[in-house]
């Protein structure tokens, strides 16, 4: 514990400036100045009177059992030894928990603390496998060392394209600025049979489950040691990383592997031969499902947020197809089984796939092909997905005015508005109602750099306008923001937020819209140098060095990422997509030294910002294309109930699917 303590102190990268003062500022309560930053991390000499004393304080009488459970009320625990189910229940002063409690008899006690045997499973673990030896940097190596210019800014440089197959694409970058013995293993599997049905998506989440705590028992030691995992699954892929200590990270990786097509092969053999990982399957079922259904307890306006989302994007399953697979009639008539769930992730992992992974820190190119032999031995047994089969997720281009009165009728087109999802909270006790006003723009596609740039720049200037008016000003509710959101496949639109206890979500409306009409002429009031500060805010915001190796894996994978939905054409990332952002603000300075981009001066920038507001927000526009998401407090439920057939009106998700089958899709090509 020591040799672990003490290399995870060394090799501490930085944190954020201002969390870092905080905590120190509560650790000098605890430590004197000289030892403010080794704090706890520093081991002390080992004492055996301390241990002892320890050791003896280690007995039943001192100990406290709490056992918590959603079964506890209907059952008793099997076989226990103690029990408090002779006990009634009590209720907890505070919260209203339901608890129950007894003492340890002495009998059982006694029987505790001389044991006729002992279990074998109760024992000092070994010798942790993955505690590092070799802490030394691929960077210093006598090759890499040759290769060095001081010249290059490294920080800059992008990873190397190093594996090109049909299967697996993988990119790797050696670490020489940061100067840790970390890296970071990351692999995408893109699979279309995930998201194929609401049972598909449900079996391999719910795999996800069985998965981690299984994994818990066979790889606690590497957590112990600095090395960390992830597997996790999403609608078109799962993803799996493994990231800490060099030396040990494709031996992890391997581990991780290797259990995933193991654990596969006993869950497809059925609950008699696994008796004790069926009840796994059975605990992950319930759980997912227990997760999937407190999805209507939700903040109203992130239920809002939700219905967009139903609304904007396809292909989507909606949350009561989830449950729908797991309880009810239908789900008891074709129950989740554990084999039909191994199957479901053996098919999606190990299946026809198309794989990408990135490489990066303390690791050379050797390993990182032979990182990628690992990978294709493991997974890539099968031919690969073609361009064809890739999943892709569409965002629908919500009508403007003009088209909605073709869908709904020349009634909707009265309204600002024409377009309104409206929904009711689920709980009796939710007392705030919410809306989501979206303004839609186009898809990145079509904005490009220069309209992407300005839709941030706008986004950043609102953000604060509508907090002064709608939060401090009109007192309207604590949660208010207007932000930027993109939608799967591409699509933009400016949102405006509200949740509020006073205020019905028609008025809330209101009170955006009449912000919108305020915002425009602020901007028009705006002085051009203002614009030029605001511009280079956002700027610096976007150009902002990552301070460790962490920031630097999360930004180059998110560019790698991004390029797997598209096809052959379009498969290189744009590492300098962001620098691309900046030059659209970057403005010339009084030697008119300046950027590419035809916006030269803060006033050209204005005019600009101005063009775009007035064709995507403005209520005179024909382009524009508003839509608002209400949720309503079950106080006003007759209110929702008033509005439900009113033509330009949706208040279910059949009414939703119905409206998506009169829309068009956005482009999905990248702007790039």
């Amino acid at each position: 514990m020591k040799v672990l303590a003490d290399t995870s102190f060394k090799f501490r990268e930085n944190g954020d400036p201002t969390n870092f003062c905080s905590s120190a500022a509560e650790r000098l309560f605890d430590y004197e100045p000289s030892k403010l930053l080794l704090g706890s991390a520093e081991a002390g000499d080992y004492d055996v009177e301390v241990a002892r004393a320890f050791l003896k304080r280690m007995t039943p009488e001192n100990s406290l059992i709490i056992i918590t459970g959603p079964e506890l009320g209907d059952k008793e625990l099997e076989e226990a030894a103690a029990s408090a189910g002779e006990e009634s229940w009590q209720t907890e002063d505070r919260y209203g928990g339901k608890y129950r409690q007894v003492r340890i008899s002495e009998d059982l006690a006694k029987g505790w603390n001389q044991p006729a045997e002992i279990d074998p499973r109760l024992r000092l673990p070994g010798l942790n496998e993955f505690i590092p030896e070799d802490l030394s940097l691929r960077c210093d190596d006598e090759e890499s060392k040759a290769a060095f210019d001081p010249e290059i800014d490294y920080r800059e440089q992008h990873p190397d394209l190093i594996v090109d197959t049909p299967k697996l694409r993988m990119w790797h970058k050696m670490d020489r600025t940061f100067r840790v013995p970390k890296s970071s293993i990351r692999l995408q599997l893109t699979s279309p049979n995930i998201y194929r049905t609401p049972r598909t998506i449900t079996l391999n989440r719910i795999f996800q489950k069985v998965l981690q705590d299984d994994l818990n028992s066979y790889v606690y030691d590497a957590s112990v040691a600095g090395c960390n995992y992830r597997v996790s699954v999403a609608p078109s892929y799962y993803a799996l990383s493994v990231s800490g200590y060099s030396e040990k990270l494709p031996h992890l990786l391997d581990v991780v592997t290797s259990r995933i097509a193991s654990l596969i092969e006993e869950m497809k053999e059925g609950e008699e031969a696994h008796p004790a990982l069926e009840k796994l399957f059975s605990k992950s079922k319930d759980d997912l499902l227990r997760q999937t259904k407190n999805y209507v307890y939700d903040s109203p306006y992130e239920t809002a947020t939700y219905n967009f989302r139903m609304l904007c994007e396809t292909p989507v399953w909606h949350v009561k197809d989830y449950i729908g697979e797991m309880e009810g009639p239908e789900a008891e008539a074709e129950p989740l089984s554990m084999k039909e769930c191994a199957e479901a992730a053996e098919e999606c992992l190990f299946g026809r796939t198309k794989a990408v992974s990135l490489c990066i820190g303390n690791i050379d190119e050797k390993g990182s092909k032979e990182v990628a032999d690992l990978i294709s031995n493991n997974f890539l047994k099968k031919r690969p997905l073609s361009d064809d089969e890739t999943p892709r997720f569409r965002s629908l281009r919500m009508p403007n005015k003009a088209e909605a009165m073709h869908i709904f009728g020349e009634s909707v087109g009265s309204r600002e508005v024409p377009i309104v999802y409206e929904d009711l909270a689920h709980s009796e006790d939710e007392e705030n109602n919410a809306v989501d006003l979206m303004m839609q723009t186009a898809s990145s596609f079509e904005l490009g750099f220069e309209g992407l740039a300005l839709q941030e720049l706008i986004a950043s200037m609102a953000y604060n306008s509508a907090f002064n008016q709608l939060r401090t000003k009109e007192q309207l509710g604590y949660i208010v923001a207007a932000v930027v959101k993109k939608s799967t496949g591409g699509g933009n639109g400016l949102h405006v937020i509200v949740q509020s206890s006073s205020t019905l979500p028609p008025e809330l409306e209101e009170r955006c819209l009449r912000w919108v009409e305020q915002f425009r002429k602020e901007l028009e009031e705006m002085p051009d140098s203002r614009f030029a500060m605001e511009a280079a805010a956002v700027k610096a915001n976007l150009l902002e060095k990552d301070i460790k190796l962490a920031e630097e894996i999360s930004s180059v994978w998110g560019e790698i990422l991004s390029t797997v939905p598209h096809s052959e054409h379009f498969k290189n990332p744009d590492f300098d997509r962001i620098e691309k952002f900046a030059d659209v603000l970057t403005l010339d300075d009084k030697q008119g030294n300046g950027s590419d981009s035809p916006i030269k001066t803060a006033a050209q920038l204005k005019e600009k910002v101005l063009e775009f507001y007035d064709k995507y927000f403005s209520p005179d526009s024909p382009d524009r294309r508003v839509v608002s998401s209400r949720v309503y407090n079950r106080k006003a439920k007759a209110v929702y109930e008033e509005n439900i057939g009113t033509p330009g009106f949706i208040s279910s998700y059949d009414d939703s699917r119905k409206l998506k089958q009169m829309l068009t899709a956005f482009p999905t090509a990248p702007y790039w």
